[in-house]
């Protein structure tokens, strides 16, 4: 009788682990037959940058200082240079190894405007 009230738990303990290893039916349902294409539409014109606009990475650097010198804001940064990341002070950002200046971690003055600032 003993034995009985100790193998009764065991088997309860038993039954519920093997209930979790479940994950789906017990049969493969039918595939979906998949959507008819849908007409592909023509490519859309390349968009003309703005003058003085730079895609990519910041490979001139003296343009890119005299750029700086005129005291940016922000938006006018991102205008210029859309494809380079600006890190404003306060902004949560990975300090992970980059050479190819493309992540700018910029210096404000007391009107918000970028006077300077480093490649990270």
């Amino acid at each position: 009788m003993r034995r009985l009230h100790l193998l009764l738990p065991l088997c309860s303990a038993l039954a519920l682990l093997a209930g979790c290893g479940n994950k789906g039916p017990l049969y493969m349902p039918k595939p979906t037959p998949a959507p008819a294409a849908a007409p592909v539409a023509p490519a859309p014109k390349p968009v003309t940058p703005a003058p003085g606009a730079v895609h990519g990475f910041v490979t001139d650097m003296t343009a890119f200082d005299a750029f700086i010198a005129t005291h940016p804001t922000p938006d006018q940064f991102r205008a210029n240079y859309p494809d380079v990341l600006l890190v404003l002070p306060g902004t949560i950002a990975t300090r992970e190894f980059r050479t190819n200046n493309s992540r700018y971690f910029a210096e404000l003055d007391k009107d918000g405007r970028i006077s300077g600032g480093k490649f990270m």
